[in-house]
């Protein structure tokens, strides 16, 4: 799996910041812009932060470049629906050779009996797609038989606020693990770039009590799991 941002918003911060600023002076844009030191800066968007004023947050945007994911999680990113996707087409693109790789969960891998089942039926699989397409079918129809575990590849841009519901989600112990592995990843790299932003972001048990209830799984993050992971 790699995760990798690959574009932003240049300044982030500081975009925000004079974001927030307009809503509340009568001063021109040009004029707050240059008003704007560091630590203005990172006074507004620590009050922002503290506030639940999140609005000025869509003004700064991320574009991840993701591979090596399956189409199981590729398949959850979507569901974000404020987040934008580009993703590599099974209809036109043919899942050949290195192209054919695929995720095995971690329950599996370690078991080394079910870790054989299971790659056996992915080259049966791969077996049968290559002789369709063989065989004159359009791999728009031989992608039928393509297993859920084959690799993808996708871009993904979102603003910093619909990243911060994503990581509240996405994060959490409870999230699925292979996109949570992905959520954690694309964390570590927009806090690099707006560290005031995402300085707590993450599932809801870092700043409160678990919303899952009596579902919940019972460790609660701490501001030290992104080393860990």
């Amino acid at each position: 799996m790699h995760v990798k941002l690959i574009n932003y918003t240049k300044n982030p911060e500081r975009i925000i910041a004079q974001s927030a600023r307009v809503c509340y002076s009568a001063s021109n844009i040009q004029e707050l812009k240059k008003k704007l030191d560091q630590p203005a800066v990172e006074r507004i968007i620590k009050k922002i932060m503290k506030l639940g004023h999140y609005s000025v947050l869509e003004h700064a945007s991320f574009t991840f470049a993701l591979e090596g994911i399956s189409r199981v999680t590729s398949h959850q990113l979507i569901r974000h629906r404020l987040a934008s996707f580009s993703q590599q087409s099974q209809r036109y693109v043919k899942i050949e050779g290195e192209d054919f790789s695929f995720v095995i969960p971690p329950s599996i891998k370690d078991q080394d009996g079910l870790k054989s089942i299971f790659t056996e039926n992915i080259e049966q699989l791969k077996a049968t797609y290559c002789r369709l397409v063989q065989n004159g079918i359009n791999i728009e129809d031989a992608r039928y038989i393509l297993p859920q575990a084959v690799t993808t590849k996708i871009i993904i841009t979102a603003n910093a606020r619909e990243l911060l519901h994503i990581f509240r989600l996405r994060c959490c112990n409870r999230a699925q693990w292979e996109i949570r592995e992905v959520a954690i990843k694309m964390l570590k790299e927009v806090k690099k770039i707006a560290p005031l932003v995402f300085k707590n972001a993450g599932p809801p048990c870092l700043s409160g009590p678990c919303p899952e209830g009596e579902l919940s799984c019972g460790h609660p993050w701490s501001k030290n799991n992104l080393n860990k992971e």
